[in-house]
């Protein structure tokens, strides 16, 4: 029941403050246009392969991972305001709350996806293998954006608002070390490793697998066994900072 609340004021507040779910949306909707009109034609392919089918799973990839600088924020806020000490003098469960926050997160993610995958509909991307592959793959992305949300959330309540606002220059260098816009292969020895064991290019090349779009298949255990890590990763995720998120809001002291 907690959940459930805290998860409606979260969607009653994205209602009536449309321009701040549209200023999470822009973003990615405006990268998607760049990158397939702009920079698409002049990008090549490591193997082969049109650069807008290898470059949309990369996209959705991209926008789970940022969705954490907007729950950082809101986190961070709420904490600052007084909105969370507010919830923790009431008798209401602590997990309850977090779980409501997370849900409300999720979905947005679902409306952001959703409107990116339209994008990537309208500069050329398409999905080959059929629906139900293509709804695996949406599901390994909403899996790894629900296990950043705890991330985010555990960020949120350990920060200042400012220090959320500066969250996009060391998350920014995570979504690009990844085999998000280029392949490893193409990156110098040492970074294409730390490339391809990046969460983020499990979940990515997972993706291009079950959609049929063209990708990397190193020869790496990572690279070989990318659709296992594109679960294990998130499960792995979820177990260490869910708790850990659950823990800082009952001792939070702001």
């Amino acid at each position: 029941m907690t959940a459930w609340i805290v998860a409606r004021k979260g969607l009653i507040h994205w209602r009536r403050n449309p321009a701040l779910v549209l200023g999470s949306l822009l973003y990615p909707m405006v990268m998607v246009l760049l990158f397939g009109f702009v920079f698409g034609s002049a990008m090549n392919v490591a193997g082969g392969g049109d650069y807008r089918e290898f470059l949309m799973p990369g996209m959705y990839g991209q926008a789970m991972m940022l969705g954490v600088m907007s729950t950082m924020a809101i986190v961070t806020a709420e904490a600052s305001s007084g909105v969370t000490d507010r919830y923790r003098s009431m008798p209401v469960s602590m997990a309850g709350v977090v779980l409501g926050r997370s849900a409300t997160e999720m979905v947005n993610t679902v409306l952001e996806l959703a409107i990116l995958i339209g994008c990537g509909l309208a500069v050329g991307w398409r999905f080959h293998l059929g629906v139900g592959n293509a709804l695996v793959a949406v599901g390994l992305l909403l899996l790894v954006r629900f296990a950043l949300i705890w991330v985010g959330i555990f960020l949120g309540l350990k920060i200042t608002p400012a220090a959320a606002g500066a969250a996009w220059m060391p998350l920014m260098p995570l979504t690009m070390l990844a085999n998000t816009f280029v392949s490893p292969s193409q990156m110098p020895g040492w970074l294409g490793t730390i490339s391809e064991w990046n969460p983020l290019s499990a979940t990515v090349a997972a993706c291009r697998t079950l959609f049929g779009n063209p990708g990397f298949s190193g020869d790496s255990w990572a690279s070989q066994h990318a659709l296992l890590l594109a679960v294990a990763w998130p499960l792995l995720i979820i177990a260490i900072f869910l708790p850990l998120s659950v823990r800082a809001y009952r001792r939070l002291s702001r």
